[in-house]
């Protein structure tokens, strides 16, 4: 590596040590990815949590690996149909959201479910690595990749966050410790988007090269997956869609004042219309969601309550 990459990489792994050291906690909500396998080498002395539908995705054979090579204490929580179904009206009245990420959250909703069955006061997350250092595959098509950044991180607002607080845990988002957010907002893109041994380009370049001594290649290097595909969380999708016929979804499309993504939208926004109620208006000084109407930021990109991306917004 050039003498600048190096001191970049010491200073991360200086920054994101203390970030965890300021709130350590118990356990880790345990995907086997590059960003909670970084906080498991941090916190050497926690326990870990991996969630996954029927025992399906990817995240269990990673996590073994992690929990292996670092004798981390490991618990393997899965979550069958009609248990992950149950939970849904919980989880859209604590979010008081009907986005069609809702299987990622019901991955973070069994996995603090848990830390609390089992007693603990605190869980820690990777909420916010991918964000602040580019970890989605369509942020290295970005022409001005520095400036999206600094333009959503005032913004960036996890699941976890509302979910914790209903759990009644403490929760630590060591990624989104103030001084590691200020100083991923620094790191040009370069060193966040870049080849490495001549493969493909890869996201979060520069975190992987600070912890590259410390975990198993294969871990370093994986690919980014989404959470409900990890977690094989993806698979509720099919079941719910199955239950929704192409005339009813087309007639309750027409009959809605929101513009629907896909059927488990529609799904998750029945449900929402019963436990939380009627969408919130815009208020002084907020716009009006182009996808379900809800007040949002005058500057937000995304809308909580309904999922859509807004539209003429870049």
């Amino acid at each position: 590596m050039a003498k600048s990459s190096i001191v970049l990489v010491e200073e991360l792994r200086k920054r994101l040590r203390n970030a965890v050291a300021k709130n350590p906690m118990e356990g880790i909500l345990f995907s086997g990815g590059l960003d909670t396998s970084i906080l498991a080498v941090l916190n050497p002395h926690s326990k870990a949590i991996t969630v996954t539908f029927q025992s399906s995705g990817q995240d269990i054979r990673y996590a073994r690996i992690v929990v292996n090579h670092l004798r981390l204490e490991h618990y393997h929580r899965t979550v069958e149909i009609e248990e992950a179904l149950g939970a849904i009206p919980q989880v859209i009245k604590t979010l008081k959201s009907f986005d069609p990420a809702i299987p990622n959250d019901i991955v973070v909703y069994f996995g603090l479910k848990s830390a609390q069955e089992m007693g603990w006061k605190g869980i820690m997350t990777g909420d916010g690595a991918d964000e602040l250092l580019a970890g989605y595959s369509y942020m290295a098509e970005l022409d001005d990749l520095e400036g999206y950044i600094k333009r959503i991180e005032p913004f960036l607002f996890f699941s976890s966050n509302k979910l914790a607080k209903f759990f009644d845990l403490r929760l630590s988002q060591p990624y989104l410790d103030e001084r590691f957010r200020k100083f991923a907002l620094k790191i040009p893109k370069e060193f966040k988007i870049k080849e490495e041994k001549g493969s493909l380009r890869r996201g979060k370049w520069i975190l992987r090269k600070a912890f590259e001594g410390f975990l198993p290649g294969e871990v370093i290097w994986q690919d980014k997956r989404p959470l409900e595909y990890g977690s094989g969380m993806t698979g509720l999708r099919a079941i719910i869609e199955s239950r929704i016929s192409d005339k009813e979804f087309e007639e309750k499309k027409r009959r809605y004042p929101v513009k629907f993504i896909t059927k488990d939208h529609l799904y998750y926004y029945e449900i929402y219309l019963k436990e939380v109620g009627d969408i919130p208006k815009p208020g002084e000084g907020q716009k009006s969601c182009t996808g379900c109407g809800a007040g949002i930021g005058v500057s937000s990109f995304h809308c909580k309550v309904c999922g859509n991306l807004q539209e003429g917004v870049t």
